[in-house]
């Protein structure tokens, strides 16, 4: 990646548990969040979704950005998703290696 700039000033603060939750039970958001978690770098947007089309796609980055889960980041003109993981981390500490590491379990089976 070249010169990343933030789209927002300040991320969103993490949001409680039960809305983080809220936000990931969704197999599609989860399988957004895992990605994120093993590239560990910002990911173009189309490189988290498959079988789902783009407005579908916007729909679920909102609910994760708005739940604190992950930012948007423009990198040349173009826009990619961010894991806040450390942020999650200090909000909700285990959270995220329990729920990724699990998916990570699944998806191998």
């Amino acid at each position: 990646m070249t010169e990343a700039k933030e789209a927002a000033a300040e991320a969103t603060p993490v949001a409680p548990l039960s809305t983080v939750l809220g936000a990931i039970q969704d197999p599609i958001r989860l399988e957004m969040v895992r990605r994120l978690s093993n590239a560990g770098v910002a990911v173009r947007c189309n490189e988290l979704y498959e079988v789902i089309n783009k407005s579908t796609a916007t729909h679920h980055f909102k609910i994760l950005r708005e739940a604190g889960v992950i930012e948007r980041v423009i990198v040349d003109g173009q826009i990619w998703q961010r894991l806040r993981a450390k942020d999650v981390e200090t909000a909700l500490p285990g959270l995220l290696a329990s729920v990724v590491d699990n998916a990570n379990r699944a998806s191998d089976a």
